[in-house]
């Protein structure tokens, strides 16, 4: 009878997979329409649904830090028809920061694969005496806490990311988190703050117009768009590299089967060139995984970021 029963499972999930994308996929965003997740979510899905004739339905669902539309997807039926696109603070950041959290990135979500990633880029005044990562480091160890550096807000990644870089380089900066970008930018262009982090086109117009001078980028090559900029590993601080990555998931227990086909037919949007270009164009880079590959991703960041998290003591209620 368990024999019987086991072939008649594993027939109805090949059946599953082979009918799939019958009906409209929900694809829920858990941030508001516009941004970077956004963008990525809506021109992946198009490319997937260029190729198989598969309706995405995109619903923005913001809230708590990404936390409210990702607990909607771990809490759906797990049939494959209702997907997140999830990125680095909601799955390898929020699980630290906030003490209870609706959803458990490692047992109630199944990854499918991770599609782009983000780089981001430390700038400074034009006006600033700092003209390289060096610079700055030097002047914070010799007057701890002087230096200031502003970020999105507390708990983001520009923050972490900021906290780890004072960690790798054993210096210690003043915190000035600001509620989004526009604030923030004024600031630094200004003076007022000494040291942003950022992502690349929330910034390059201004690097381009020279009222910002880029000091170092956190990925691990040098971004094309401002080539002359070294990574943070060229300027000794490879162990504070990151960048902000974003990858679809479905709730646990989505059968196998279905999880392959997505994967599959994600990873062959993402080679074409069209969709290439606009993910670079938006200073994100195309990154392709296996469901197991993204899976090691988060939990490893589960763990790198719960330090940083635990050591700058930073937390949300």
């Amino acid at each position: 009878m368990a024999l019987g029963l086991g072939l008649a499972w594993s027939l109805s999930t090949v059946a599953l997979a082979q009918t799939y994308g019958s009906k409209p996929i929900r694809v829920i965003v858990p941030f508001p329409p516009g941004g970077g997740t956004d963008l990525i979510a809506r021109e992946t899905t198009q490319a997937v649904a260029n190729n198989t004739k598969w309706v995405f339905v995109i619903e923005n669902k913001p809230g708590a830090g990404g936390n409210l539309g990702v607990a909607e997807v771990a809490k759906a039926p797990p049939d494959g028809y209702t997907l997140v696109l999830g990125q680095t603070s909601n799955l390898s950041i929020n699980p630290s920061l906030y003490a209870r959290l609706p959803y458990n990135p490692l047992k109630d979500l199944a990854p499918i694969t991770l599609v782009a990633d983000a780089p981001l880029v430390y700038v400074t005044s034009a006006n600033s005496p700092f003209r390289s990562m060096s610079d700055v480091v030097q002047q914070a160890k010799a007057k701890p806490d002087a230096i200031n550096f502003a970020s999105s807000g507390n708990g983001t990644v520009s923050h972490l990311a900021s906290e780890l870089l004072q960690r790798t380089a054993g210096v210690k900066f003043t915190h000035v988190p600001y509620k989004g970008v526009g604030m923030a930018l004024t600031d630094v262009v200004s003076g007022n703050v000494d040291l942003y982090l950022s992502s690349l086109p929330t910034l390059l117009g201004h690097i381009r117009q020279g009222k910002l001078r880029a000091l170092a980028v956190t990925s691990d090559k040098r971004l094309p768009e401002i080539a002359n900029v070294p990574t943070l590993g060229e300027a000794g601080y490879k162990a504070a590299a990151s960048t902000t990555w974003f990858g679809f998931l479905a709730p646990a227990g989505t059968p196998p089967d279905v999880i392959a086909r997505l994967n599959a037919e994600f990873n062959k949007a993402l080679k074409q060139p069209a969709l290439v270009k606009k993910m670079n164009d938006e200073g994100a880079r195309i990154v392709t995984s296996t469901p197991a590959e993204f899976s090691r991703l988060i939990q490893a960041d589960l763990t790198r970021w719960g330090t940083v998290v635990k050591e700058a003591h930073v937390s949300i209620d």
